[in-house]
């Protein structure tokens, strides 16, 4: 039996009601309070609400009525596919995405929202780019998104082929949090080859969700609707690769223009068309400049303050902060992987990647990749050519 509540299930009626977007959503349920008052409305009334002339009310006068019946069907639908619908203002809806102008009326959701030990949202950065990456875009993906999912941040992208998928490779491959934001229904997957790491992400205890009923099939026009969830769900977005004419463009300046929230951006080569779109951004100060995962979480110090009143440091598990003086303390050893503890315990004096290889015997590689973990997590830093404990 669907347990959709009341609310969410009137919502969900108008949401499929014809002639009914997000904003004009908004403008109904601000001027008659309700679904059910809506309902109750003449056509001549609802063409007072704004931007609703006569001929759209009719629409949505008729179209109410008919989506009466679509409802159970969708709601069939979800149950069919283990989907879970959320409502606009219910508990459960994430507090970031409700604050934005356009946010969806429901969510349909599959898996479990990252929430905090408090209840809240986690704390999640958007990572999106060009479905066509080079090398380098892919690389350079998979080493902020792991980075930034072992430092506690949940990774959202769009699912998409390129980035996006090496975005959400990378944080399920670190054992962190990833949100899928899909651009059709539940029951499309697009695109078709990423079925399986949707499947991966869902047994790993992350999600899937969208704003479209299950059937709904891909098309272009949805997904750069779609880009305005994955920043609304968002402290920040970051661009690793994109070309000037990228959707990941859309998604920043959405980032920055509408929701309020950081925007960033990866330089690549300065011949590179791949990456015109970061440069772009970057000249015209549209988005911060990062050259490392800890660039991104100083750059989301800002939105953490502004958004939770609180500092991203102490609430995301990054380092611990001391409630009477505010400084930064490093966080307890014992939450280290074992190549982290040898890394710090062979710290006893600064020492360069090189010298700690030959110490430690690690690879250089493990060493960088585990040596931006522990700066994230304020256990060591960078001083110069050297690293050495905070």
């Amino acid at each position: 039996m669907n347990s959709t509540s009341e609310h969410a299930r009137q919502l969900l009626r108008l949401r499929l009601t014809d002639g009914v977007g997000p904003i004009i959503a908004r403008r109904l349920l601000d001027r008659f309070g309700s679904v059910e008052d809506i309902l109750r409305a003449s056509q001549r009334d609802l063409a007072t609400v704004e931007r609703v002339g006569a001929s759209t009310a009719a629409r949505i006068f008729k179209g109410l009525r008919d989506a009466e019946a679509v409802v159970e069907q969708t709601l069939e639908r979800c149950d069919a596919l283990d989907v879970r619908l959320i409502g606009f203002g219910e508990p459960s809806y994430p507090h970031l995405l409700a604050a934005i102008p356009d946010a969806p009326l429901v969510l349909f959701v599959q898996g479990e929202l990252p929430v905090r030990a408090d209840g809240g949202d986690a704390y999640a950065v958007a990572i999106v780019g060009s479905r066509s990456a080079t090398a380098y875009g892919i690389e350079q993906a998979e080493r902020f998104s792991a980075a930034l999912a072992q430092a506690g941040l949940t990774i959202v992208s769009g699912g998409a082929r390129g980035i996006d998928t090496a975005a959400h490779r990378a944080a399920l491959r670190a054992q962190g949090r990833t949100i899928v934001v899909l651009g059709a229904g539940h029951a499309q997957p697009y695109p078709p080859e990423n079925k399986e790491l949707f499947a991966q992400a869902l047994a790993a205890g992350s999600c899937l969700i969208s704003e479209q009923p299950p059937d709904v099939a891909p098309s272009p026009e949805l997904f750069p609707v779609r880009n305005r969830i994955i920043s609304g769900l968002s402290l920040g977005v970051l661009i690793i690769e994109a070309p000037s004419d990228s959707g990941a463009l859309i998604t920043a300046r959405l980032a920055v223009d509408e929701h309020g929230r950081d925007a960033m951006a990866l330089p690549g080569r300065v011949d590179s068309k791949a990456s015109d779109g970061c440069h772009q951004l970057i000249r015209k100060g549209e988005a911060a400049l990062v050259m490392s995962p800890a660039d991104v979480i100083e750059e989301l110090e800002g939105a953490a303050r502004h958004l939770y009143q609180g500092t991203l440091a102490g609430r995301a598990g990054l380092a611990n902060v001391d409630a009477a003086d505010g400084t930064v303390r490093p966080v307890a050893l014992a939450g280290l992987t074992p190549t982290q503890r040898q890394l710090v315990e062979a710290l006893a004096s600064p020492r360069s990647v090189d010298e700690l290889v030959r110490l430690t015997g690690l690879e250089a590689g493990q060493i960088q990749s585990d040596a931006t973990v522990l700066e994230l997590r304020r256990v060591i830093r960078r001083a110069g050519p050297r690293l050495e404990r905070c």
